[in-house]
């Protein structure tokens, strides 16, 4: 079995009765010395189960490369509870499982995604799984890798440029009516967008642009999409743009330069939803805000819009039980007043009341006759007490009063002289006089 320089295989002369393995691509010969007769022969083809043929495999694996060194980048590196660290090696083109069991007391640095390694371990297969891995004995940093170089490098270019500046960014709207979803037709992210949407009532339209979230063409798909949405649905109020989870790789295309450009430059305000919570990709930091999830994404859109509609729904729900309670209420008290005396009977009260009054007027009568004899009474009084004391009263008992031409009362005979009239009033009637004889004794 041979190998060239661009991983092709080839093999030497094989007679075509030879029976051969596919398995990932790699043709081995079964002119090595492992044991195949795990199948069962039926008219003269040897039938393998799943499980026999994935045991021979994993045998073929481990007697090919018994101990190996690898260079690679991690991928998706996770060190379990069980001190058991699993996670991918990968370079341009491919990758591999990789898996390094009691790591937590064999490494000498903390692994991460993006650095390059130098690993020694056996190639195996994990037949429950059908993949191949490598079972790694021991590891040495090379670095953070190409990817992550560029990454970097990227990053800063475009920091350097204001591209991440908060002032930059665009207010995400409050109110969401109409939502551009940039992402592939098929993968989990646009079910988990629209489940969302669904489960919120958002009552939003919602416009998908499928694209290819990976690989080469996946960088041309994105600002493609970006472009024409901004260009044709100018009513957008947000994009969200991005995918499910996966590898470093996997995400690539939300690392490159075209794409940020893209986000950058579109009107339409938009939400980078990439990967998990833990990703972050430089689409990103471009994006006027990042979701950690898809999921996430949709909800941050439509928020507002749900908490407004449920405001409302509480609300009319409250104004509802209110006005109910009034009319539960009114109409308990309608029942007691239709019930009442003064509906049932209102003659009733008219009587009453009448014979109130009636009873009032005699009191009111009897109180002005006493009012009035005491007051006849009174002054009664008072005028025998003024007949006592009245000049009247004096000339009835036959004195008179005495005026001079003047009209005044003379109470001194000086004041007069012979010849001199006078007025004597008396108690009936009076007559004038004239003076003859003065006496002053």
């Amino acid at each position: 079995m041979l190998r060239n320089n661009k991983g092709v295989v080839s093999l030497p002369n094989i007679s075509p009765s030879h029976p051969l393995i596919f398995f990932n691509g790699v043709i081995v010969s079964k002119e090595l010395e492992f044991d195949f007769s795990g199948g069962e022969k039926d008219d003269g083809r040897l039938i393998y189960t799943v499980s026999q043929i994935s045991n021979e495999i994993k045998l073929v694996l481990e007697g090919s490369y018994p101990s190996v060194w690898l260079r690679g980048e991690i991928s998706n590196y996770k060190l379990y509870g069980s001190g058991h660290a699993y996670f991918s090696l990968k370079d341009e083109d491919a990758q591999i499982r990789a898996v390094m069991f009691n790591a937590a007391d064999n490494l000498t640095f903390e692994p991460e995604d993006g650095m390059e390694v130098l690993v020694s371990g056996r190639v195996s297969s994990y037949p429950k799984r059908g993949d191949y891995q490598i079972i790694i004995n021991s590891i040495e940093n090379f670095g953070h890798g190409d990817l992550a170089a560029a990454f970097e490098k990227l990053k800063k270019k475009l920091e350097d440029e204001g591209l991440f500046d908060d002032f930059v960014k665009k207010e995400i709207p409050e109110l969401v009516n109409k939502i551009g979803i940039v992402t592939s037709r098929d993968g989990a992210a646009l079910h988990d967008i629209l489940k969302v949407l669904d489960n919120l009532n958002a009552n939003v339209e919602a416009l998908i642009y499928p694209v290819r979230v990976q690989g080469k063409e996946a960088e041309k798909e994105i600002p493609q999409a970006l472009r024409y949405l901004n260009k044709n649905y100018k009513d957008l109020d947000v994009l969200l743009v991005g995918r499910g989870g996966g590898s470093i790789e996997d995400l690539w295309a939300f690392n490159t330069e075209p794409v940020a450009r893209a986000i950058f430059d579109s009107e339409i305000p938009v939400i980078s939803c990439v990967g998990h919570e833990t990703d972050y990709t430089i689409a990103d930091f471009v994006a006027d805000m990042r979701a950690p999830t898809p999921s996430a994404a949709a909800e941050m859109a439509v928020r507002a819009k749900s908490e407004l509609k449920k405001r409302l729904k509480d609300m009319s729900a409250a104004l509802f039980d209110g006005m109910n309670f009034i009319f539960e209420d009114n109409k308990k008290k309608l029942e007691i007043l239709s019930s009442s005396r003064a509906l049932q009977k209102p003659h009733l009260i008219y009587e009453d009341k009448i014979s109130h009054i009636e009873e009032i007027g005699e009191r009111l009568r009897l109180l002005i006759k006493n009012t009035v004899n005491l007051k006849s009474s009174a002054m009664a009084n008072l005028s025998h007490k003024l007949d006592l004391v009245s000049p009247l009263s004096v000339l009835k008992r036959g004195f008179a009063v005495v005026k001079n031409q003047a009209g005044k009362i003379v109470k001194d005979s000086k004041t007069l002289k012979a010849g001199d009239k006078v007025n004597v009033r008396l108690a009936e009637g009076n007559f004038e006089a004239g003076v003859e004889v003065i006496n002053n004794g």
